[in-house]
């Protein structure tokens, strides 16, 4: 394969010991490939031109280690880290797999699993920034509900209120430049979540102690499988300065969490996010939430992450060709150039602006005459991603 697409550090390409460690266990069965040890997931992935490598927790240090135990794990990692030039980027809490959170971490009826909860969040934190992560990252994987008289709405956002401004000021007592990404998903493992699309997150941070400190993480598959327009949302979170971290994988719509490999299956929604994210400039971590597929081998792995790399590297060719692309720019020059003598009605508003617009004139029918042309357009997209232009 054409080595030019190869993942390069300089990429930021990031993959979490989740993913690549996936070991091919679903609801209905059980694993079809072993576990791959950490270290080793770091000596490959740098071997492909992953730049960073990210955790839960417990992906590391099993919940139920000594401190020995801990220390020696962290050790080890952090010696593979060094060896093979990886970093940590992102660090997170699972507060969903072990039993005791079957009802929540941080919105549970029960204040003590609440305060186990912070307690867990805490000790993360602090190896999250020992291993050298800037960004913390929270998926409320049972923060929701399916019984939903059981536990009162209102009373779960205070209580996830509550403790993300306890983290915030758990983070500025200690001093850690550390800040948070909030990750949303509608439905699953619960039957519905409490902050179910990025846009309820971006609502929720303003109501924080300390808003500065709290972006969001948007998931392509978690908006997908809401059926919403996951480059929108991430534009909307780059328009308000909020887009702290990103995770790509690939989702059919309406169906479960399939975290496919990143663009395996919508290529326009992949080319327009690969778009979007270049031409703004974004240079947070591209960070890949996916993982093979179940009927593969390690090797299937590997074949897996090198995939999501060199997607995203064509898609940002193809994002290169779009733009050099001259009848395609040219239409666009046209579009956005039409009728520039009524910008002065527009923008901020003032009192001599406002009588001046109450008094144009506009002929309606006229207005709406003309098409648009954009499914020439349109087909010129396709034609570019299909290889043809």
């Amino acid at each position: 394969m054409d080595d030019a697409y190869k993942g390069k550090k300089e990429d930021k390409f990031s993959f979490g010991l989740w993913t690549v460690g996936n070991v091919g266990r679903d609801p209905f069965g059980d694993p079809s490939r072993k576990p791959i040890p950490p270290t080793r997931i770091v000596k490959k992935l740098s071997e492909l031109g992953a730049w960073g490598i990210n955790l839960h927790d417990n992906d590391l240090v099993p919940i139920d280690a000594t401190r020995q135990q801990r220390n020696k794990i962290v050790r080890e990692f952090k010696k593979a880290l060094k060896d093979y030039g990886m970093i940590v980027p992102m660090a997170t809490t699972n507060t969903f797999s072990h039993p005791v959170f079957k009802d929540g971490g941080f919105t549970s009826n029960d204040p003590k699993v609440r305060a186990y909860g912070l307690q867990k969040v805490m000790q993360a934190i602090d190896l999250g920034v020992e291993l050298g992560a800037e960004t913390y990252v929270f998926w409320g994987g049972r923060e929701g509900a399916e019984c939903n008289v059981a536990k009162d709405p209102i009373d779960a956002l205070k209580r996830y209120r509550e403790g993300l401004n306890y983290l915030c000021r758990y983070v500025r007592d200690q001093k850690y430049k550390l800040r948070f990404a909030m990750e949303a998903k509608p439905n699953e493992p619960r039957a519905d979540m409490y902050f179910p699309t990025t846009g309820h997150y971006l609502a929720f941070i303003e109501t924080l102690d300390f808003p500065e400190m709290v972006g969001v993480n948007p998931e392509l598959a978690h908006e997908h499988m809401a059926g919403l327009n996951f480059h929108h949302g991430v534009a909307q979170a780059i328009e308000v300065g909020k887009l702290f971290h990103i995770d790509l994988n690939d989702q059919r719509f309406g169906r479960y969490d399939q975290d496919f490999r990143f663009g395996s299956e919508d290529y326009k929604s992949a080319f327009l996010l690969v778009r979007l994210l270049e031409d703004q400039g974004y240079d947070g971590p591209r960070h890949f939430d996916a993982h093979a597929f179940r009927t593969e081998d390690e090797k299937g792995v590997w074949d897996f992450a090198d995939g999501c790399m060199r997607t995203y590297n064509i898609f940002k060719e193809k994002t290169a060709r779009f733009a050099e692309d001259a009848e395609i720019q040219g239409i666009l020059k046209e579009i956005e150039g039409k009728n520039p003598e009524f910008e002065k009605h527009l923008g901020k508003y003032s009192k001599k602006k406002a009588q001046s617009l109450k008094r144009a004139k506009f002929d309606i029918d006229a207005m709406a005459k003309p098409g648009l042309g954009y499914e020439r357009l349109d087909q010129m997209l396709t034609e570019l991603l299909l290889g043809m232009r």
